[in-house]
C-alpha cells in the first residue's frame, strides 16, 4: 500500500480554537491520518504530521490550506520562526511504495490548485524546486513575511504557482518533497538568545559569515554536516533554545548533535537543560543513539529494544518539558497504531 506523509507547518499556535478547526479539517478525509500536533506559543506555530494513501492525503492537505486561509490573517501574526505564509511549508515526504519523483508529482498538482483556487503564491522547494536557488528552504523564506509585498515585486521571485500578487492575509507557501529530516530542539539553561545563536552558528554546517582582515566576507562552516541551526527564545519554557533540523541523522546522528551542542555551551558557560523533538522521529535514530550511550554503561541489557530506546530518551533528556511516550513520538510505532 502506498503511504505518504505530509507536514503542513501552520503560523498559530496561540489560538487553541482556530488549531482545533484546523486539526479537524486536516483529519475529515477518510484515508488520512492526523500522526502528531505539535504546538508552540513563543514560535506561534503548529506542525501537524499526517500520512496516508496519496489520494486521501492531497485531500486532506488542500482542506487544511482551505481552512488555515480562512482562519489566520497573517496581518496579525507575531512569533521567532520564520514564515511567509499561513500555511508556511509543507512538505511531503515518501514512507512506503512511493518514489520521490511521486512526491513531487504530487506536489505540483497541489501547488497549483492551492495557487488557483485559494489566491496563494506558491513557490516550490527541495526536490520539487524548478531553480537551484529554490532547493533551500531559507532562501525562499528570507525577509519572512512582513519582505513578501516586496519580494513578489521582483521578476527573480516570481511565485512557480499563482500570480505575483501579494495576499495581505495568507501570504505564500512553500510546497516540496523531501526526504525524512527530525527537527530537534536542545533547551539552554540561559534566557540569552545571543548565546543559542553563537551555538546555532558554530554547529551548523552553513556556519557564518565573517570579515577577513581585508574587509571581505568569507564564509566559515560549522562542524556538523546535514545541520541547520537557529537560536531563539522559548517563552513557555523561559530559556533560550537551539532549534535545529537534522536533514540526515545517519550523517550526524542525533547523539553526535546534542553532544557538539553541549560541548559549544560548556565553551560559553551554559549548560544543556535536555532536548525536545517537534513531530516524529524514526525508530532508527533512537536505536543507534541508545546504543552510542549504553557503550558507555556496564549494563548486560543491551539487546533489549525497550531498553536502548529508552537510554537515548534519558542521555538526551527527550522528557526534560513533557514526558517522551515512544509509543506517540516514534514514527512507526504511532503508524502502525493509527493506520493498521
Amino acid at each position: 500500500m502506498k503511504i505518504i506523509e505530509c507536514i503542513p507547518n501552520i503560523s498559530e499556535g496561540k489560538d487553541i480554537e482556530k488549531i482545533k478547526a484546523i486539526t479537524n479539517e486536516a483529519k475529515s478525509t477518510a484515508g488520512a491520518y492526523l500522526l502528531d500536533v505539535y504546538t508552540g506559543a513563543s514560535t506561534n506555530r503548529t506542525v501537524l504530521t499526517l500520512a496516508g494513501n496519496p489520494k486521501a492525503i492531497k485531500e486532506a492537505i488542500y482542506k487544511t490550506f482551505k481552512k488555515t486561509s480562512e482562519l489566520i490573517d497573517m496581518r496579525k501574526h507575531k512569533g521567532v520562526h520564520p514564515r511567509i505564509g499561513s500555511v508556511d511549508v509543507c512538505p511531503f515526504i515518501p514512507v512506503r511504495d512511493m518514489t520521490i519523483e511521486e512526491c513531487i508529482d504530487i506536489t505540483r498538482e497541489v501547488g497549483q490548485k492551492v495557487a488557483e483556487e485559494l489566491d496563494i503564491p506558491v513557490y516550490l522547494y527541495g526536490e520539487s524546486a524548478a531553480r537551484e536557488e529554490r532547493k533551500d528552504l531559507s532562501n525562499i523564506r528570507e525577509g519572512g513575511y512582513e519582505k513578501l509585498k516586496e519580494k513578489l515585486k521582483n521578476p527573480e521571485w516570481k511565485p512557480d504557482f499563482g500570480e505575483a500578487k501579494f495576499n495581505e492575509k495568507s501570504g505564500a507557501s512553500i510546497i516540496g518533497a523531501r526526504d525524512f529530516l527530525i527537527a530537534f530542539n536542545i533547551n539552554l539553561k540561559t534566557k540569552e538568545t545571543k548565546l543559542a545563536n553563537v551555538i546555532a552558528e558554530k554547529i551548523r554546517e552553513s556556519g557564518t559569515v565573517k570579515v577577513d582582515n581585508n574587509g571581505n566576507k568569507v564564509r566559515v562552516p560549522g562542524t556538523l554536516k546535514e545541520v541547520k541551526a537557529i537560536g531563539w527564545y522559548i517563552e513557555e519554557f523561559g530559556c533560550a533554545q537551539v532549534s535545529t533540523n537534522l536533514i540526515d541523522f545517519r550523517v550526524t546522528p542525533l547523539h553526535r548533535l546534542f553532544e557538539e551542542v553541549e560541548k559549544e555551551a560548556k565553551k560559553l558557560g551554559v549548560e544543556v537543560a535536555g532536548s525536545e523533538l517537534v513531530g516524529l522521529v524514526p525508530e532508527e535514530a533512537l536505536l543507534n543513539s541508545g546504543k552510542f550511550y549504553l557503550a558507555r554503561e556496564s549494563s548486560e541489557d543491551r539487546s533489549s529494544k525497550n531498553k536502548i530506546i529508552n537510554t537515548a530518551i534519558n542521555y538526551l533528556g527527550l522528557s526534560s518539558r513533557y514526558e517522551f511516550f515512544p509509543e506517540e513520538k516514534i514514527m512507526e510505532y504511532k503508524m502502525k497504531k493509527e493506520m493498521l
